[in-house]
C-alpha cells in the first residue's frame, strides 16, 4: 500500500490544528501557575526575591520538591527549591530547603492531655498555588497509647471523613501529650516520641509542611525500615521497600498484577518495627482523598494527598500485635464471622446454567471433601442486573439454597453496584431502576440533579448514593424484596470502588480542578476518573473529588443495614471488593482479580498479612487464581495453602476450564492432597473461630506476620512466605513450580510437624524442608492448645462431631489455649454472653479445662472425645480425670485401652474421655516410676555404691525396683554450665566451667577439671565433630590422622544438621534437620571432666543402636537394658561381655525416621559405655579429651561410607586372598603341610592360601625357621608355582634372651626400637613374656600354664611401632626373611593389643605412680581387679610419637595393633612388590587401611556361628571389610555337623579361613570323609563362582567405602523387621546368606526382605516377600538367594584363583519385577600395587531392560593379559513366554545371532556367547526375543 500524500487543505488544517494547541496549552501553564487568591500579596509591595536556604544533608533525606513530571533547574527554582542533579534519578534533584513551610506560633496546652498551635505560612514560593495561609494544629493523647493531631484550614472548614466508628468513640485524655510530642517552632514540625525509650519514632522536621487547597504534603523520618502496611496494593513482600517507593492510594478497579498501583481499598496506614524489643508503633492518615505515600532510604515517609485535612493517629505498642490491636479499637474490630462460613467455598464467573452449578456441587460432593458454600456470580442474573435472576437458564434458583441446605451447605450470591437503566426481558419495566429513581437514589453529575450515567455489565447505569439515606433506603428495600425471591445466606459485594467503564461518564468529565487537580498522584492511568466516576460528581458526602475511595465503605454500611433486615438475629456474612478501614468491622474482603500463576500465589501472603493489619481478618486469594487456567501443580500447591486462608474460596473467571478440585479427577493427587488438608482445616475450625473471636475482642490478627511473635529475631522481619495462625500453627506452602526442597525459617520455639506429631530439632534457623507433591508444611508450636473437632464434609455435620485437644509442650512441659463456641450463627453472642469460653492450661503434667464462661448449651451435647499430648516421651501408668462441679468433683481414672503412648514420637493419646462441652475438668497423668527411674545418671558406677559414698559425690541416693537401675544417681543440673560463647559460620566455641554447688566427683588422684573449652567443628554438610578439653593444661590426643576437609563448611543451608548448646547444665544438641529428630542430646547431667576419670552421657535418637567393639556381642542390634561394655585391647578370645583385641569406640544410630548416623570418639584410654532404656547411652574414659565426630548419613550405608572417608578407606586385597585359606597352630613339620596340600587337590576342593602359624618357628621366634620345617620354603615355592599362596605370621614381641646371635633383637636395641621406661625411672627395656622360648631348654607341656611361663618363656621386648626407626627396622627383618628364608605373598601379625604372659613386666612391678595400673575407676574389663596392665605391659611404659612426643603407654594402649599395622602393610608391599594381604588381631578405628581381621580365637561350639555373622557386620560398621571367623572353631575340637555347617557359611566370609589351635584334631575339609569334602567342594565352588562379585564389592569398599558383609537393614531400612536380623547377611546389595547355624536342624526361618528374591540353586523366584519363610536345609545345603534386579558377574570355579581368573566372564541378570536389572564389575590383575591409583583396570556397568542387556565401559585401564571375554548370561525371572532368538551387538556393530535356552518352568533364559570372544572391555548389547 503506497504513502498517503497530504492536500493543501489538509496541510492548512493541521498547521493551525498546531497553533491552537499551543496557544491552549500555554493559557491552561498560565492557569495553573498564576498566583492564587489565598496567596496574593499587597500590588503596592515589591516582593523580595526568595532565595533557597538548602541544606547539606544525605541525599537519602532529601525530600521531593518536584513530584511532578517536567523538573529542571528553573522550574525548580521557580518552587523555592534546592536543585542538585545527580546520576541516578530515584533520588530527587529537586528538594526541599529549611526555609519553606510554616511557622508555629502560639503553641499552647490547654490541658495535660492537649496541645494547640496555630501555623503561619512562611513566605515561599507555591508549589502547585493555593496554599493556606493558616492553619490549626490540635494534639491530643485520646488514650495512652494513641495520639492524634490533626493538621487544618484555621479559617475554613475542609471535607473529613465521617467515620462511622471513630465519630463514636469516646475519648478518654491521659497522660502528659509533652511526654510524646514535641513541636519546632521554624520552620514547623513536630516529633513523636516514645516516652520509656525517648526514641522518635516519627519527626516531620526533616522537611516542610506544604497545605495547599489540593496539594497536602508531610514527610517524617522513622527509626526504622521495617515498615509494613499502607494498601491496597500487590506488595511483593510484606516488609516494603524503603527505596524511594512511592505507593498511590485509591480505590481502582484494577488487577493485582504486582505492579505499584493502586487497586479496590484505600489503607493510608502503616506499622514501623522499631527494633528487636519488639516495640512498634502504626501511622494512621484518617484522609479519603487521592494520594500517594512515598518510603524512602532515610528512612523516611511523604504523604501526598490532594485533599481533606491532616488528621493522623500514631498509635503505640510495645509489640506489633498490640499496634494492630489500638489501630482496630480506633476504626472498629473485626466481626465474627459464622462458623460456616469458615468452610471451604467454590464459585466461579459464568456458570451458564444452575445446571452446572449442580454438576459442580455434585462432583465435588463425591470426593467427600469438605466443602460448605457454593456462589453465583453475575451469570444467575438476568442481563446481569441486580435484584433479578435468569427465568430460563436458573429457573430454579429460588430452590436452589434449599437444594445445598439439605446436606448442611450454603448458598452466597453476588451484587454489584450498578444499576442498570434499561427494561428487563419483554421489555418490562426494571422496577429497582424506577424506585431509586423516585428515591433519588443515585450519584449526580456536578449539577447536583442529573443522575451519573456511566456503564457496567448491565450495560448503561446509575450508581447508588450510598453516603445518602434515600439510597440506603432504596437499597434495604431492593435487597428485602429480593431475599424473599431468590433464598440465600449471604451476600457478595464486588465492584464497588466504584467501577465504570465509562471514563467519568459517558458524557464524559468537564475540565475543572476537580477531574483535572492540580497535582495528580501517581494512580493507575494518571487520570483522576479513570474506570470511575467524575470528581465533580456529587454525592451526600461531598464531592466524589473527596468521598471516591469512601464509596465501598458506605457500601457495606448500607449492606449491613439490609443484611440485619433480612437476615435478623442470624449473622450471616458480607464479602466487599473494596474497603475502607473499618469495614472489617462488618465485612471480609478477598484479594481480587489475580492471575493463574506462580507469582499470585506467593504475593497473596502479604496481601493476606497486610489485611490482618488493617482491621479485616476474614481474608483470602482466589484459590488457583481467578483469570487464566491454572496448571495441575500449581492448582494443587494452591489448593494446600488456600485451605489456611481464613476465606477460602476456589474461583476463577469466565472463559476458563472449571478449576473446583473435582474437574481434576475424582482420583486425582489434586483432589488427594485438597481433600487431606480441607480436612486438617475443618479439624482445626474451633481454633480457627477462636481466633476470631480474640480479633473481635482484643483485635488480634488471625492470619499473623512470624515477625509478630518472633520480633526479637531479625531473620523473621522479612518472612513472607510463611504465615501463622494466631501464635500457633505456622503455615509454610510451596510456591514455585517444580519444588519439593524448599528454604523454610523455623522461629525460635518448640515445633512439632503437625502430620507426624513429631517434635522438629530446628529453631531459630533456615531448613531445607521436604514437601513433595502433596505435602504442604504445618507445624505446631511449643506451648500451645489447639481446640480441634472431628471433621466432616461440611461444618454443619462436623458441629456434631465430638471435640478434642491437641497439646504440644514446650521446653518446660507446659502450654495453654483458650476455645470460644457458640451456635456459630447468632449474632452478637459475645455482647449477649451466649457462648461457651474455656482457659486451657497443662502444668506438671496436668490439663486444666477450666470454663471461664457458661452462656451457651450446645444442642448437641457434645463431648471432648481424644486429647493427643504431643511431647511427652514416656507412658504414664494412670490417666485421671476430675469433673470440677459446684456440688463435688469426681474423679475416675481412664481404662488402659483409651491410653495409647508412641515413644519414637512422643506422642500421648487420651481417647474416649467423653469430656462434657461446657463443663470445667482437670486431666492428670502420672509416669511410671520406672520411666522416671530410667532417666538416671548413674554417679556410681563403681560397684559396692552405698549412700555415704553417693553423697559425698554430691548425687542423690534412691533405691529402686527396677533392675539395673542406679540408686546413686546425678542431681539435674550436675555438671558444667556455659560461661562464654562464641558462634561462627562454621562452628562454635565454647567454655564452661564446673557447677560448683556439686563436689568433687571424689575419685582419689583424679581431681575434677573445673574449666573447659568446646570446639564445634561443621566440617561438612553431612560430618561435625565437638571436641571438649582443658585449655589451661596439655592432655593426651590420639595421634590417629583423619581425614577432615581443610577448611569447614560455612554453607549453613547445606547441613543435615543443626547444634544447639544448652547452658545449665551444659550440653550438645544435634538435630536431623529433615526430621527434627535429636540424634544427640548430651544436656542430661553427670557429664565430668577429671584427670583420670572422664564421663559424658547422651540420649538416643532410638533404640536402634549398632556397633561399639571389640566384644563379643550376643545381637547386632544392643540390648539398651542396662549394660555396660568395657573397652580395652587385649588378648581375650571372644566371650560375653569380654574385651577382646581391638578397641572401635564408634556407633551407628538407626533413627525412628529410618535415618542413620554415626558416631565415633576418638579417644585410645581404656573405657567403657553403659546403655539404659531412656534410650541413652554413657561414655567414660580413663584419659585423654572427648572428641567426637558425628556423620549424618542419612542411610545406613552412607554412614558406614562417610565414617570411612572420615578413618580411612578400606584396604583393596588382592584377588587370591578371597579364596579359602587354610591353617592350624600346631603342624608338626612341613611334610603335614605338603600332605594337606596334596589331599585337598586331589580332593578337588577350591584352596588358595596355606599359613604357617608360630610352630614354624624356631622356639616361636620371629624370622627364624623351626628345623623341623626346613623344607617349608621349597614347599612354599612349588605351590606358589602352582597358584598358591602362602601367608606366614609375626608376632610383635622379640626375644632378649638368646645365647646366639639373633639380628632381630641385636638390631632393634642398636635401633632403640623397643619400649621402655621413662627416663626418669629407669633406661632399661620394659620386659614381658609371650610365645619365645628361653634357648637351650625342652618345654615340658604338662605343666600348668604360668609354670611354663615362668619356666620357660624367655624375656620379650616390645617394638614401638610409632617410631620411624621402628617401622625402618621391622621392614629390615622381613626383607631380610623373604631374601634369604622363605618367599611369602602375605603377612600375618598376631598378639599385638600386646599381649604378654606376664602381667606388667617380669616381676609384675610396675614403676612410677601405681594409678597408671590401677585407676580410680576401673572399666568392667575382664580381670579387671588386677588391673589394666593384666596380660600386658605396664602402664607406665614410655612410648614415642613420630613427631617425638613422649606418651604413656596407658594412654596409646589400645593403638599398639594398629601401629603396628601400617609398618607392616608397608613392608609387605616393599617386599613383595605386590599387594598381597595384612591380617591383624589388633585393630583400631582405620586399621581397616591397610588390614583385615579375623575374628579371633573363638571355640567350637554351635552359637559362635550367629556371633560371627554379628562380628563381621560389626567390622563392615568400622570399615573393615576383609573379616572373617575361624572356621569349624579355634579351640576345642570341633563336631562333624557343626564343622561341616561353618563350612557352608564360612564360604561366604570374606575372609575365608578354617584355622584350630594346637592340641585339637584336624578339622581342614580333607580331615572328615569324602562327604565332607564333596559338600566342601560344592559350597566353595559356588565362592569361587562369586568371585567377580565379591572382588567388585571390595573395590566399592575400596573406593566408596560401602559394606561387603551388609546387614538387611541397610538395604531395607524402610522395614523396621530387619532391625534386628543377625542370622542372615548379604553380599552387597544383591546376595542373601541364610545358613543353618544350630545342630541337627532341616530347616531354617529366614527373612526374605521387600524385594524379588531367586534361589541360587535353582534360579526359580521365591515368590514371598517381607515374611519369614521356613527353608529346606539338609546338611548338604545352605540357602543362598539373588535379589531381582541385580547382575551379578561370575566365573567358573577352578582349584585356585589363578585358574579361575582365566575362566569366560559370566553374568547373572536377575530381573526386577520392572524387567529390569544393573550391576557392575572391578578387574584388574588382581595383586598390582595401586593399581585403582594408577587406573590399571576395567569398570564397567552392565543393565538390563526391555529384553536387551547392555555393557557400559565406565574406564578400561587393563593390561592385555589381564582382559576377560564373555561367557554364559542367564537371565533369571525371564517369563513363561518362549525366547527363541537372541542376537549380541559387538562394539564394532556387528551382530551375531546366538541360540538361548529357555526353561519355561524355572523361567530361566540361558545364552552362551563364549564362541564369540566378546571383550568385556569393550561395550556390547545382547538382546532376546521371542519368535518373530
Amino acid at each position: 500500500m503506497g504513502k498517503r500524500r497530504f492536500s493543501g487543505m489538509e496541510v492548512t488544517l493541521m498547521v493551525l490544528f498546531l497553533l491552537m494547541a499551543v496557544t491552549t496549552v500555554t493559557l491552561i501553564a498560565l492557569y495553573f501557575t498564576r498566583e492564587p487568591e489565598a496567596a496574593k500579596e499587597d500590588p503596592d509591595i515589591t516582593p523580595e526575591v526568595f532565595v533557597p536556604q538548602c541544606p547539606n544533608i544525605p541525599l537519602s533525606h532529601r525530600v521531593d520538591c518536584f513530584p511532578d513530571a517536567g523538573a529542571s533547574k528553573q522550574k525548580c527554582e521557580q518552587r523555592g527549591c534546592c536543585w542538585s542533579p545527580l546520576d541516578e534519578r530515584n533520588v530527587p534533584w529537586c528538594f526541599f530547603p529549611v526555609n519553606h513551610g510554616y511557622t508555629a506560633d502560639s503553641v499552647n496546652k490547654p490541658s495535660a492531655s492537649v496541645m494547640t498551635a496555630t501555623l503561619k505560612r512562611m513566605d515561599a514560593p507555591s508549589l502547585f498555588g493555593a496554599d493556606v495561609k493558616e492553619l490549626s494544629l490540635h494534639a491530643e493523647m485520646q488514650t495512652n497509647k494513641r495520639l492524634r493531631f490533626k493538621i487544618s484550614d484555621a479559617n475554613k472548614k475542609r471535607f473529613e471523613v465521617p467515620h462511622e466508628h471513630i465519630a463514636g468513640l469516646n475519648i478518654d485524655p491521659t497522660g502528659n501529650i509533652g511526654d510524646v510530642l514535641e513541636i519546632t517552632n521554624k520552620p514547623f514540625g513536630l516529633s513523636v516520641i516514645r516516652k520509656e525509650t525517648k526514641k522518635v519514632l516519627f519527626d516531620t522536621t526533616m522537611a516542610p509542611l506544604v497545605f495547599a487547597d489540593q496539594y497536602l504534603q508531610l514527610s517524617a523520618k522513622l527509626p526504622s525500615h521495617n515498615i509494613y502496611g499502607l494498601g491496597e496494593h500487590v506488595h511483593q513482600n510484606y516488609r516494603l521497600d524503603t527505596n524511594w517507593r512511592t505507593w498511590p492510594i485509591f480505590t481502582r478497579d484494577a488487577f493485582p498484577n504486582g505492579g505499584t498501583h493502586n487497586l479496590y481499598g484505600h489503607y493510608p496506614f502503616f506499622l514501623c518495627l522499631e527494633d528487636e524489643s519488639g516495640k512498634s508503633f502504626g501511622v494512621f492518615l484518617m484522609n479519603s482523598n487521592a494520594m500517594e505515600v512515598v518510603l524512602q532510604p532515610a528512612p523516611a515517609v511523604t504523604y501526598r494527598t490532594i485533599g481533606g485535612v491532616l488528621d493522623f493517629y500514631i498509635l503505640f505498642g510495645d509489640t506489633p500485635e498490640q499496634v494492630v490491636q489500638e489501630f482496630q479499637e480506633l476504626i472498629g474490630r473485626p466481626v465474627i464471622p459464622p462458623y460456616w462460613s469458615l468452610g471451604f467455598q467454590l464459585s466461579r464467573w459464568n456458570y451458564t446454567s444452575l445446571a452446572e452449578v449442580k454438576a459442580t456441587v455434585e462432583r465435588n460432593r463425591a470426593t467427600k471433601m469438605p466443602y460448605d458454600i457454593q456462589y453465583t456470580d453475575i451469570d444467575y442474573m438476568e442481563d446481569k442486573k441486580d435484584f433479578t435472576y435468569d427465568k430460563v437458564k436458573f429457573s430454579e434458583l429460588p430452590q436452589f439454597a434449599d437444594y445445598l441446605h439439605e446436606k448442611g451447605q450454603r448458598y452466597i450470591l453476588i451484587l454489584d453496584p450498578a444499576i442498570a437503566t434499561s427494561k428487563r426481558v419483554g421489555n418490562t419495566p426494571y422496577e429497582a431502576y424506577d424506585r431509586g429513581t423516585a428515591k433519588n437514589a443515585w450519584v449526580f453529575e456536578s449539577d447536583g440533579k442529573t443522575p451519573l450515567l456511566g456503564e457496567v455489565w448491565p450495560g448503561e447505569t446509575v450508581f447508588p448514593d450510598y453516603t445518602s439515606q434515600a439510597c440506603i433506603d432504596w437499597w434495604v428495600d431492593e435487597y428485602e424484596r429480593f431475599s424473599r425471591e431468590i433464598k440465600h445466606d449471604a451476600l457478595w459485594i464486588d465492584m464497588n470502588e466504584v467501577a465504570n467503564f465509562k471514563k467519568g461518564s459517558i458524557n464524559g468529565c468537564a475540565d475543572n480542578n476537580l477531574n483535572y487537580p492540580p497535582y495528580t498522584p501517581k494512580v493507575l492511568d494518571e487520570v483522576m476518573y479513570s474506570k470511575t466516576l467524575c470528581m465533580d460528581a456529587k454525592q451526600a458526602w461531598g464531592n466524589h473529588y473527596d468521598v471516591h475511595s469512601l464509596y465501598g465503605y458506605s457500601m457495606v454500611l448500607a449492606t449491613e443495614q439490609a443484611l440485619q433486615r433480612v437476615f435478623g438475629e442470624n449473622r450471616t456474612l458480607m464479602l466487599t471488593r473494596s474497603s475502607f478501614p473499618g469495614v472489617g468491622k462488618y465485612s471480609g474482603h478477598w484479594l481480587g482479580d489475580n492471575g493463574a500463576n506462580w507469582n499470585d500465589i506467593k504475593w497473596a501472603i502479604p496481601g493476606m498479612l497486610e489485611f490482618g493489619l488493617f482491621g479485616v481478618p476474614y481474608i483470602g486469594a482466589d484459590i488457583c487464581g481467578f483469570f487464566d487456567e491454572p496448571s495441575e501443580e500449581l492448582c494443587r500447591r494452591w489448593m494446600q495453602v488456600g485451605a489456611f486462608y481464613p476465606f477460602s474460596r476456589n474461583h476463577n473467571a469466565e472463559g476458563y476450564k472449571p478449576q473446583d478440585p473435582a474437574a481434576f479427577g475424582p482420583d486425582s493427587l489434586l483432589v488427594a492432597t485438597s481433600k487431606h488438608y480441607l480436612e486438617i482445616r475443618y479439624t482445626l475450625l474451633p481454633y480457627l473461630y477462636t481466633l476470631f473471636y480474640k480479633a473481635h475482642t482484643t483485635g488480634e490478627t488471625v492470619v499473623r506476620p512470624v515477625m509478630h511473635e518472633f520480633f526479637s529475631d531479625r531473620n523473621t522481619w522479612s518472612v513472607d512466605r510463611q504465615f501463622l495462625w494466631g501464635r500457633n500453627l505456622l503455615i509454610t506452602p510451596v510456591l514455585d513450580p517444580g519444588v519439593e526442597w524448599l528454604q523454610a525459617y523455623i522461629p525460635d520455639a518448640v515445633w512439632y510437624n503437625y502430620e507426624s506429631m513429631e517434635r522438629l530439632a530446628d529453631r531459630k534457623t533456615q531448613v531445607n524442608m521436604h514437601l513433595p507433591a502433596d505435602k504442604l508444611g504445618l507445624h505446631i508450636r511449643g506451648g500451645a492448645i489447639l481446640p480441634t473437632q472431628r471433621p466432616n464434609v461440611t461444618t454443619t455435620y462436623s458441629r456434631l462431631n465430638p471435640m478434642g485437644l491437641i497439646i504440644a509442650l514446650d521446653d518446660n512441659g507446659q502450654a495453654a489455649g483458650e476455645l470460644f463456641w457458640d451456635d456459630g450463627d447468632t449474632r452478637a453472642t459475645v455482647e449477649t454472653g451466649k457462648h461457651i469460653h474455656y482457659a486451657f492450661s497443662v502444668v506438671n503434667r496436668k490439663l486444666t479445662m477450666h470454663v471461664n464462661h457458661a452462656g451457651y448449651q450446645d444442642p448437641n451435647n457434645l463431648k471432648f472425645d481424644d486429647i493427643v499430648i504431643l511431647g511427652e516421651p514416656h507412658r504414664p501408668t494412670s490417666v485421671s480425670v476430675t469433673h470440677v462441679k459446684s456440688s463435688g468433683n469426681t474423679t475416675t481414672n481412664v481404662t488402659d485401652a483409651n491410653i495409647q503412648h508412641n515413644g519414637g514420637k512422643q506422642v500421648l493419646t487420651l481417647q474416649g474421655l467423653g469430656l462434657a462441652l461446657g463443663d470445667t475438668y482437670i486431666v492428670a497423668w502420672e509416669l511410671d516410676p520406672v520411666d522416671e527411674a530410667y532417666q538416671r545418671f548413674n554417679c556410681h558406677p563403681e560397684e559396692n555404691a552405698d549412700e555415704a559414698k553417693c553423697k559425698a559425690r554430691g548425687c542423690i541416693w534412691e533405691q529402686s525396683t527396677v533392675t539395673g537401675v542406679p540408686w546413686c544417681y546425678f542431681p539435674t543440673d550436675y555438671g558444667y554450665t556455659v560461661s562464654n560463647s562464641q558462634e561462627t559460620l562454621s562452628g562454635m566455641r565454647v567454655d564452661i566451667s564446673r557447677n560448683m554447688r556439686y563436689r568433687s566427683s571424689n575419685r582419689p588422684g583424679s581431681p575434677d577439671i573445673n574449666n573447659l573449652r568446646v570446639e564445634i567443628i561443621y566440617h561438612k554438610s553431612d560430618m561435625l565433630q565437638f571436641k571438649i578439653w582443658d585449655p589451661a593444661t596439655e592432655r593426651y590426643e590420639v595421634p590417629v590422622e583423619l581425614s577432615v576437609p581443610p577448611t569447614p563448611d560455612i554453607d549453613e543451608n547445606s547441613r543435615l544438621y543443626k547444634v544447639e548448646i544448652t547452658h545449665n547444665p551444659f550440653g550438645i544438641q544435634v538435630y536431623r534437620k529433615s526430621t527434627g529428630t535429636k540424634i544427640w542430646d548430651s544436656s542430661v547431667p553427670g557429664f565430668t571432666f577429671s584427670d583420670m576419670f572422664i564421663q559424658v552421657s547422651t540420649r538416643l535418637a532410638s533404640e536402634n543402636v549398632y556397633g561399639f567393639g571389640e566384644t563379643e556381642h550376643p545381637t547386632y542390634r544392643h540390648n539398651l537394658d542396662f549394660h555396660t561394655w568395657g573397652m580395652f585391647s587385649k588378648d581375650q578370645p571372644p566371650g560375653y561381655k569380654m574385651n577382646c583385641y581391638g578397641v572401635h569406640p564408634f556407633y551407628m544410630g538407626l533413627e525412628d525416621t529410618t535415618d542413620a548416623h554415626g558416631v565415633l570418639l576418638l579417644n585410645s584410654n581404656a573405657m567403657d559405655v553403659t546403655f539404659q532404656p531412656t534410650p541413652a547411652l554413657t561414655y567414660r574414659t580413663l584419659g585423654g579429651i572427648l572428641d567426637f565426630y558425628m556423620v549424618l548419613g542419612p542411610t545406613p550405608e552412607s554412614v558406614v561410607q562417610q565414617y570411612t572417608e572420615l578413618i580411612g578407606r578400606p584396604v583393596l586385597p588382592a584377588y587370591w586372598s578371597l579364596g579359602f585359606q587354610l591353617c592350624r597352630y600346631g603342624y608338626a613339620n612341613d611334610k603335614e603341610i605338603s600332605d594337606l596340600y596334596r589331599d585337598m587337590k586331589n580332593a578337588g576342593i577350591p584352596y588358595d592360601v596355606q599359613y604357617g602359624d608360630i610352630d614354624y618357628m624356631e622356639r616361636q621366634l620371629d624370622f627364624l625357621l623351626n628345623p623341623a620345617f626346613d623344607g617349608l620354603p621349597a614347599l612354599v615355592d612349588t605351590m606358589r608355582e602352582e597358584g598358591m599362596r602362602f601367608i606366614f605370621i609375626l608376632d610383635p614381641a622379640i626375644s632378649g634372651n638368646e645365647t646366639q646371635p639373633y639380628p632381630a633383637f641385636e638390631r632393634g636395641v642398636a635401633a632403640d626400637v623397643f619400649i621402655k621406661w621413662p627416663k626418669e625411672l629407669s633406661d632399661e627395656i620394659v620386659w614381658g613374656k609371650v610365645w619365645p622360648d628361653y634357648p637351650n631348654v625342652t618345654v615340658n607341656e604338662s605343666l600348668d600354664w604360668d609354670t611354663q611361663v615362668k619356666l620357660y618363656r624367655a624375656f620379650a621386648a616390645f617394638p614401638d611401632f610409632f617410631r620411624d626407626t621402628t617401622a625402618a627396622w621391622w621392614r629390615q627383618e622381613i626383607q631380610d626373611f623373604y631374601d634369604k628364608t622363605m618367599k611369602f605373598d602375605g603377612l600375618w601379625i598376631d598378639m599385638n593389643e600386646p599381649a604378654s604372659f606376664v602381667h606388667g613386666t617380669v616381676g609384675e612391678k610396675c614403676l612410677g605412680n601405681p594409678l597408671l595400673e590401677n585407676p580410680p575407676y576401673m572399666p568392667p574389663l575382664e580381670s579387671k581387679e588386677r588391673g589394666l596392665n593384666h596380660k600386658t605391659l605396664c602402664m607406665n611404659s614410655e612410648q614415642i610419637l613420630p613427631s617425638g612426643k613422649r606418651v604413656k603407654h596407658y594412654d596409646v594402649h589400645n593403638l599398639y595393633g594398629w601401629s603396628h599395622t601400617k609398618p607392616t602393610y608397608d613392608a609387605l608391599l616393599n617386599v613383595t612388590g605386590k599387594r598381597g594381604i595384612v591380617v591383624t588381631r589388633s585393630t583400631y578405628p582405620s586399621s581397616g587401611k591397610w588390614a583385615g581381621h579375623w575374628l579371633g580365637d573363638n571355640f567350637a561350639a554351635w552359637d559362635q556361628l550367629e556371633k560371627s555373622i554379628i562380628g563381621m557386620m560389626e567390622f563392615s560398621l568400622f570399615g573393615i571389610p576383609y573379616t572373617g571367623a575361624d572356621i569349624c572353631g579355634f579351640f576345642n575340637p570341633s563336631e562333624y555337623d557343626l564343622c561341616l555347617r561353618w563350612m557352608q557359611l564360612g564360604a561366604f566370609y570374606p575372609y575365608s579361613r578354617n584355622h584350630n589351635g594346637k592340641g585339637n584334631p584336624r578339622q581342614d575339609p580333607v580331615a572328615w570323609d569324602e562327604r565332607f569334602a564333596n559338600v566342601s567342594r560344592d559350597v566353595l565352588n559356588i565362592r569361587y563362582t562369586l568371585l567377580p562379585y565379591l572382588y567388585t564389592l571390595m573395590y566399592e569398599a575400596h573406593v566408596k567405602g560401602s559394606t561387603v558383609v551388609r546387614p538387611l537393614l541397610h538395604e531395607f531400612v524402610d522395614d523396621k523387621n530387619t532391625y534386628g536380623v543377625y542370622k542372615q547377611f548379604l553380599w552387597g546389595p544383591a546376595f542373601l546368606i541364610t545358613p543353618a547355624l544350630a545342630k541337627g536342624v532341616t530347616s531354617v526361618d529366614g527373612y526374605v526382605p521387600d524385594a524379588r528374591w531367586y534361589d541360587y540353586h535353582t534360579a526359580k523366584d521365591v515368590g514371598v516377600r517381607r515374611q519369614t519363610l521356613t527353608m529346606n536345609t539338609p546338611l548338604d545345603h545352605i540357602n543362598l538367594h539373588i535379589r531381582g534386579g541385580y547382575i551379578i558377574p561370575w566365573q567358573k570355579a577352578e582349584r585356585n584363583t589363578v585358574l579361575s581368573r582365566k575362566n569366560k566372564l559370566g553374568l547373572i541378570v536377575a530381573l526386577s519385577d520392572s524387567g529390569t536389572a544393573q550391576g557392575s564389575l572391578f578387574w584388574d590383575d588382581g595383586e598390582g600395587i595401586d593399581t585403582v591409583k594408577k587406573a590399571e583396570y576395567l569398570l564397567t556397568s552392565f543393565s538390563a531392560q526391555s529384553n536387551t542387556l547392555t555393557n557400559q565401559v565406565t574406564h578400561n585401564g587393563l593390561l592385555p593379559a589381564d582382559k576377560l571375554t564373555l561367557g554364559v548370561v542367564k537371565v533369571w525371572g525371564a517369563g513363561s513366554v518362549q525366547f527363541t532368538h537372541a542376537t549380541l551387538t559387538k562394539a564394532d556393530g556387528s551382530q551375531h545371532p546366538l541360540k538361548p535356552q529357555h526353561n519355561l518352568d524355572t523361567q530361566e533364559l540361558i545364552i552362551d556367547a563364549t564362541t564369540l570372544s566378546v571383550p568385556v572391555d569393550q561395550g556390547f548389547t545382547l538382546t532376546w526375543k521371542t519368535a518373530a
